[in-house]
């Protein structure tokens, strides 16, 4: 009955995605993804040799999974690799992934769609990352006794497995993942006090992928000229700002005056949100990082209007401030964090262990009020103490997490040794 609760609603979700199409671009794509994911599968190279099937929700999960998927790559290079999505936000952006042979929307989660799509991937070995659980797939892949993995999860009694309709989904967590790497002691014994005994804590691989990126970052020439142009100012990178944040940086930009420079990366890079961003800090002077050559170094705000950077812009920040704390929840902060730098951020961020790990320990500072963020900030930006303090915290938090990916790979190896002898 569960099976056709769940399969029913999978339909009317389908149903749902066709209708938005009509209307909106990015249903559109996933619409048209669907149509062509069998078709491009059937050609393609993975499924004839061994394959590794990685599955990403989105974009941000995908690179919570590259840290494993490229170990795995470094270590099995005879393995074809296959990355799926659910979000034209992973997909459109990653779908020329060099490391992959194959990269596709995931069908719809119906009983005929998974059984076609493991069926014509036939994968070795399976990672899902964090959260997306599809049950029509994980059954199919169970009664083919693939290896099956999730990494980097967490769980909570308040998740619907844990309910008292969930046992069907439990069932499937029981006997569908062949092991789960979750991040904290929490979730290990949640999982084990519901009959779940295959989980250890593995972290989070988002630590290793920041690391590797703050190791690789790149160096913008013309964004150091524009701060070598306000010498001596003292510099806010804003990441993934929404409105309510910038409006609240322009208050703080009041109070601070031409002792700040501030670099703004907006979530929403639209013409309609770059121009309300220049209209809300006009007297400060803006410039776009597309235009930033014409700067003669009368603007005080830099605007990054593009997409790809923002990971490497944390480098010349001195305190970093994380956008969306004033709707559905903060954004990455560990791009900051693996830099050294303080965070600041809104009031939603109890969802993100890292934020919570971060604010008590001294590295990350949340506000609801404009008053509290002007403390905040001047406590970090006018006592140096203070500040290293904070740099140090978040230095040392990132490097105490780093290992995850090598746990998991380690695990993971072993068990393919004995599957592959079985």
């Amino acid at each position: 009955m569960m099976r056709m609760l769940y399969t029913f609603g999978i339909h009317c979700y389908a149903a749902g995605v066709r209708v938005a199409a009509l209307f909106n671009s990015k249903a559109a794509q996933m619409v048209a993804g669907w149509k062509r994911t069998f078709g491009r599968l059937s050609v393609a190279p993975v499924g004839k040799e061994k394959t590794a099937w990685f599955h990403a929700s989105s974009l941000g999960e995908f690179e919570q999974a590259r840290p494993v998927l490229e170990g795995f790559h470094q270590q099995h290079p005879d393995y074809k690799i296959c990355v799926t999505f659910f979000s034209p936000s992973g997909y459109e952006v990653r779908k020329d992934y060099p490391l992959a042979d194959f990269v596709s929307y995931l069908p719809m989660d119906t009983p005929s769609n998974a059984s076609r799509y493991v069926n014509l991937l036939h994968p070795t070995v399976v990672f899902f990352a964090k959260y997306d659980f599809w049950f029509n797939y994980l059954e199919q892949l169970h009664r083919r006794e693939i290896p099956t993995y999730i990494f980097s999860a967490i769980f909570r009694p308040n998740q619907y497995f844990f309910k008292w309709y969930g046992v069907w989904f439990l069932k499937h967590l029981q006997r569908s993942f062949t092991h789960l790497f979750v991040q904290n002691e929490e979730s290990v014994k949640l999982l084990q006090s519901h009959g779940v005994p295959q989980t250890s804590i593995a972290g989070d691989t988002r630590f290793d992928r920041v690391h590797a990126i703050a190791q690789g970052a790149k160096h913008y020439a013309e964004i150091e000229a524009f701060l070598a142009r306000h010498e001596g100012n003292q510099v806010i990178l804003a990441g993934s700002s929404w409105e309510p944040d910038e409006d609240n940086l322009r208050h703080y930009m009041d109070h601070a005056g031409e002792r700040l420079t501030l670099i703004l990366a907006p979530h929403v890079i639209s013409d309609s949100h770059l121009e309300h961003i220049e209209s809300v800090f006009a007297k400060y002077g803006c410039i776009r990082y597309s235009h930033l050559a014409e700067d003669q170094g009368k603007a005080q705000v830099l605007i990054i209007d593009n997409i790809g950077m923002l990971s490497s812009l944390y480098q010349y920040a001195d305190v970093a401030y994380i956008g969306g704390g004033f709707g559905h929840g903060i954004h990455n902060i560990l791009e900051a964090v693996t830099f050294g730098k303080p965070v600041v951020f809104g009031p939603n961020y109890h969802k993100f262990k890292e934020a919570c790990d971060l604010i008590a320990k001294g590295g990350a500072f949340s506000y609801v009020s404009y008053i509290q963020l002007q403390q905040h900030l001047d406590g970090l930006l006018s006592n140096p103490e203070n500040y290293n303090l904070a740099s140090a915290v978040c230095r040392k938090y990132l490097a105490d997490n780093l290992g995850s990916t090598q746990l998991i790979l380690n695990k993971v190896n072993e068990d393919l040794k004995r599957y592959i002898s079985a």
